[in-house]
């Protein structure tokens, strides 16, 4: 009978697409509406209702990691809800009406769509276990909303309806979760370096500020000193200048963000030339 097995989201997909290519009969350069669908799964989703202790905990990150993909922000706005678990449906907010209305001209690349195509890949790559490095600007938005998904134990599928009727799907679901919560996992990476500058700042806990020049914006270590009777054996004072060796040890997950960074007080380094002090 030519009846295919495809879901409801598949045969939309197709009726867009069929809609755009008889506008641009008529008018080139013709586009349609967008639209993101977000669809949550789990126990407390089957009244197609959307509780308000999920909405901005899972919306907000997905609006942030839209935008760092774009490269500018994009401002995403509820539009529905409807059942079938619970559906959320969203869109971009259009940009201002051009005020000469008269002049047509072909729409720029919609920023919202350059958004979820990076994060639908993303996503994927998730749900897949495959390698993220690619979209590592995206991760810290991504495990928020992983986060989320897991305290009130949903899953979701994205749906984007694109301007120029393609469409792009993806899931986070438990399995791309855990290996959320394994590229969060950290490792230390050292390494010596030496440091000079002002105290600016002396605690006696074992902390010292040391700022490297005398501009308002140059650079300060907060060095730690592990034996905190160390640092009072020196006897320094506010404004002296100091040369240290330091362990610099960063804290990395597996997406190579640093997730932490510590100055530790090793000894102190030959002396360098005076900081240079501005007229």
């Amino acid at each position: 009978m030519g009846i295919e097995d495809r879901d409801d989201e598949e045969i939309e997909a197709e009726h867009r697409a069929n809609r755009l290519a008889a506008a641009r009969e008529y008018a080139p350069g013709a586009q349609l509406d967008e639209e993101l669908q977000l669809r949550l799964t789990g126990p407390d989703t089957e009244g197609g209702a959307l509780r308000f202790q999920w909405g901005d905990a899972l919306l907000h990150p997905v609006e942030t990691a839209v935008s760092v993909a774009a490269g500018t922000p994009v401002q995403l706005e509820l539009t529905g809800i409807s059942a079938g678990s619970t559906v959320i449906h969203a869109r971009p907010i259009a940009p201002p009406a051009a005020s000469e209305p008269y002049v047509l001209s072909t729409p720029a690349t919609s920023a919202a769509g350059t958004g979820m195509s990076a994060l639908t890949k993303l996503l994927a790559a998730l749900e897949a276990e495959s390698d993220v490095l690619e979209w590592a600007r995206l991760f810290d938005s991504v495990e928020a909303l992983s986060r989320a998904l897991g305290k009130y134990g949903l899953d979701l599928g994205v749906t984007w309806y694109g301007a120029d009727g393609d469409m792009r799907r993806a899931r986070l679901t438990e399995r791309g979760r855990r290996y959320v919560d394994r590229l969060r996992k950290t490792r230390d990476r050292d390494q010596e370096i030496m440091i000079a500058g002002r105290i600016t700042e002396l605690r006696e806990s074992g902390w010292v500020k040391v700022k490297t020049g005398v501009a308002k914006n140059a650079y300060a270590y907060d060095v730690h000193f592990e034996d905190p009777d160390e640092l009072l054996r020196m006897r320094p004072g506010l404004g002296d200048n100091v040369h240290f060796r330091v362990r610099f040890r960063q804290r990395l997950d597996s997406v190579g963000i640093a997730r932490s960074t510590e100055y530790t007080y090793l000894g102190p380094a030959a002396e360098q030339a005076s900081l240079p002090f501005e007229s």
